[in-house]
């Protein structure tokens, strides 16, 4: 009898179980939201589309990279740079829909619920990792159409190749949550588009993405090879074997891929805690 007691009694919850499932719940939730929106996915894929034509058909031929003005180097120096601006440009998204909620009050709903507090921004956040993992692969296809080429410029492999994507989304990921902490700082969700958008245009054109930094002016060339975002693309450069900037000698330039990596988990680490303390404040 006393068997039987025991294994009807209900287990205790382990302590890092709810927040997991929480997480997967609220993020399964998003998923549906956009396969029932496709045009949001769409919209999302239209713009790196626009971006990788122009900048290889209206730049391409200017452009000077090792010495060479061929549009053929350009491509496979500008796909790392559009690939990042791709990730990155997600937050926009991102700030956007947490407004969203916070506005029609979807999270005072979650509020009432049994959950984690937390859940509710990192499932936000999965789902946008999972769009942002489509739309790489999509472009990932486009880039290949235009003439891009992995190995271009030495030798590669695939393990090498799924590492420089790998980077890819965490970087996406990790700016997620600056888009996150800004969703909940905002009233509206356009405030928030305008906020997760104004700031990445200086992060993403000051670095190394499009130019070759040793053209710039030596203070804004300190600038942007410490940008975290140009550590990212000079990685996938490395990882791709595609042409990469002039000789630098700052650090995120000689170690690029550990710097991604450092850049990356120090970003998550500093902004989901600022957001999560956000959202508690902000549904307190």
């Amino acid at each position: 009898m006393s068997a039987v007691t025991d294994a009807a009694a209900p287990q205790p919850a382990r302590p890092f179980a709810q927040p997991v499932r929480d997480s997967l719940v609220v993020a399964k939730r998003n998923l549906i939201r956009m396969v029932r929106i496709p045009e949001v996915v769409i919209f999302g894929l239209i713009q790196p589309i626009m971006f990788v034509v122009l900048f290889t058909y209206v730049f391409g031929g200017s452009m000077r990279i090792g010495g060479s003005t061929s549009a053929t180097a350009y491509k496979n120096f500008l796909m790392a740079g559009i690939f990042a601006q791709t990730v990155t440009f997600a937050t926009a998204g991102s700030s956007a829909g947490i407004a969203d909620d916070m506005h029609k009050g979807l999270i005072d709903r979650f509020r009432s619920l049994p959950m984690a507090r937390g859940a509710v921004l990192t499932g936000r956040t999965l789902a946008d990792l999972v769009q942002t993992a489509l739309t790489l692969l999509v472009l990932a296809i486009v880039a290949l159409l235009v003439g891009w080429r992995v190995g271009s410029d030495g030798e590669t492999n695939a393990l090498r190749v799924m590492g420089a994507f790998g980077l890819l989304l965490l970087l996406g990921y990790a700016f997620t949550w600056i888009g996150a902490l800004i969703g909940l700082s905002v009233r509206t969700p356009e405030a928030a588009t305008s906020g997760g958008l104004i700031w990445l245009f200086p992060v993403t054109f000051i670095s190394n993405a499009f130019v070759d930094t040793a053209n710039m002016t030596p203070w804004l060339r300190h600038i942007a090879e410490w940008n975290p975002f140009s550590a990212t693309v000079q990685a996938c450069r490395v990882l791709f074997a595609n042409p990469g900037q002039s000789q630098s000698g700052a650090w995120p330039m000689q170690h690029p891929v550990w710097a991604s990596l450092i850049y990356s988990v120090l970003i998550i680490l500093l902004f989901r805690t600022l957001a999560v303390r956000k959202y508690r404040s902000a549904t307190a």
